[in-house]
């Protein structure tokens, strides 16, 4: 089957599911009252210095100052130029430190007390969301990802994405790039170029360059701080990073956002203008593709497998543990031979779910015990090839005397399940409910789901809801409530019920 993209649009959030071969793989959400800050270029102060973590916080005008490590730093004196491949990272947030160690003369031990001071101002870009308690993570490295190269302004390098495998091609990439760049400058050929002409590749080039002067501008103008770059909102990112590699189909519930896509898609990729299509049928898009049950699963502490055992998925502040059981599976011969279908099956189980619910960080998996070391070697070849989809990095080492296999995935964003749920209020904090806003948006989507069944059969629509759900829908989320009303002409009555949980609702 195609890989395909599916993008849900209401009034209030836009969704995002990458599915590969039937199977929701990955999720992104973005809200209009909480719009993503990655990718986004700030004129910051710097508002502390940390000799002893080489650190400094960068007041950027969101809620938390901004984190820059000394290795994020640039600085006039650094410009170099790096004769290495590119690491294949194609997204907004090129990972220079990952390069550092190729790179000779550059003096990366310079501490950062003598890089910055204190009210010193400073270009960053958001690399990585706030996560939980911490804010972002900033570099003063830019990267501006354009439909076919990433601009990087700050550093002299020519990369190509490791995707491109034809050695032909890259060369030709190559020699083109470094024809036609401007000096000083860096670029990082996209996936996309692949097979793309000199005059493509130029007008992308051309159009990047200008954006970087337009910013430079903005800078010398812009207050301390200020928003001086807004990204792509997340349905034109999931264009650019998603539909132009690996999918074959993109569908969208939104005249609106269909027509903006097809314009971006005109400028940047006219050859996926077929592809896209307008979701017209009866029923919710989520729905028709069985996304929503893929999603439920997502945020949910267990997850069954198919033979019976099951994974158990612990997010802490620190670390993810995962511990795989038989469960209800009580094999057929031995121990040995139960204890590694169980462990094989559970290792594309766990690679599917760091996907879809993108959990990141140093993650701890507990296999069941196997005697065998020709048994171990094989769940550990078999957790590395499942992962080779991932497009975050992933670092694995083997089985451990203790039977535990550890690995790092790369976390620019926070996970599904805390974007979705916020602390139990039921349970001190021990555990996660759903966010009152994420059930409020599935209380409309319960109303829609009701109205489109039975159309004409009423003309009210009783909404029983718990008293906090209740007051979110007539305060904030009462244009919600109307924007139903007026679409389908029915009156939705919300009634406030005491007696329910949280999470608990009915619609009739």
């Amino acid at each position: 089957m195609a890989n395909e993209l599916m993008i849900n649009v209401t009034p209030q959030e836009t969704r995002v599911a990458l599915m590969e071969n039937g199977v929701v793989v990955e999720f992104y959400i973005e809200r209009k009252s909480e719009r993503g800050v990655v990718g986004n270029i700030y004129k910051g102060r710097v508002i502390k210095v940390l000799p002893g973590m080489q650190a400094a916080f960068v007041d950027i005008g969101l809620h938390k100052a901004a984190f820059l490590y000394v290795t994020d730093v640039f600085d006039n004196s650094e410009r170099f130029k790096m004769m290495v491949e590119g690491d294949g990272n194609e997204s907004s947030d090129v990972d220079f430190r990952s390069m550092r160690e190729d790179i000779a003369g550059l003096d990366w031990s310079l501490p950062i007390q003598d890089k910055l001071r204190e009210g010193q101002e400073i270009l960053v870009q958001v690399s990585k969301a706030p996560l939980g308690t911490k804010g972002a993570r900033a570099t003063s490295y830019i990267s501006l990802p354009g439909g076919h190269l990433v601009l990087m302004p700050t550093v002299d390098h020519v990369g190509i994405s490791r995707r491109i495998e034809n050695e032909k091609e890259r060369k030709r990439l190559r020699s083109i790039i470094q024809e036609i760049k401007p000096e000083g400058y860096g670029f990082i050929v996209r996936t996309a170029s692949e097979g793309r002409r000199k005059d493509k590749l130029q007008a992308d080039m051309k159009f990047l360059v200008q954006l970087w002067d337009k910013i430079q501008e903005k800078k010398g103008r812009g207050s301390v701080p200020s928003l001086i770059h807004q990204d792509l909102d997340i349905t034109l990112r999931a264009v650019r990073d998603l539909f132009a590699k690996d999918v074959d189909r993109l569908v969208v519930d939104s005249k609106e956002e269909y027509d903006r896509i097809l314009n971006f898609i005109e400028t940047f990729y006219p050859r996926l203008k077929s592809s896209v299509e307008l979701y017209e049928k009866e029923g919710l898009l989520f729905d028709s593709f069985g996304i929503e049950i893929e999603l439920a699963r997502a945020v949910g502490r267990k997850v069954w497998l198919k033979s019976g055992g099951h994974i158990v998925i612990d997010i802490t502040e620190a670390l993810v543990a995962i511990d795989v059981n038989t469960g209800r599976y009580v094999g057929k011969r031995n121990l040995d031979d139960t204890a590694l279908k169980i462990n094989l099956e559970a290792v594309k189980e766990i690679a599917y779910q760091l996907r879809l619910r993108n959990i990141g960080g140093i993650i701890i998996i507990d296999f069941i015990d196997m005697t065998k070391a020709s048994a171990r070697e094989k769940v550990f070849s078999a957790i590395k090839a499942a992962l080779k989809k991932d497009r975050c990095k992933t670092n694995i080492l083997r089985i451990s005397e203790l039977g535990l296999v550890q690995m790092t995935r790369q976390r620019t964003r926070e996970n599904i399940v805390r974007t979705l749920s916020e602390p139990c209020p039921y349970c001190e904090g021990k555990g996660f409910l759903k966010s009152r806003t994420t059930i409020c948006y599935e209380v409309f989507r319960g109303i829609r789901r009701e109205c489109e069944e039975n159309f004409n059969e009423n003309e009210k629509v009783l909404v029983n809801v718990h008293p906090d759900i209740a007051s979110l829908l007539f305060d904030e989320e009462r244009l919600g409530v109307e924007d139903l009303e007026n679409k389908y002409k029915k009156k939705i009555i919300v009634n406030s019920n005491p007696g329910f949980h949280e999470e608990q609702y009915e619609i009739a």
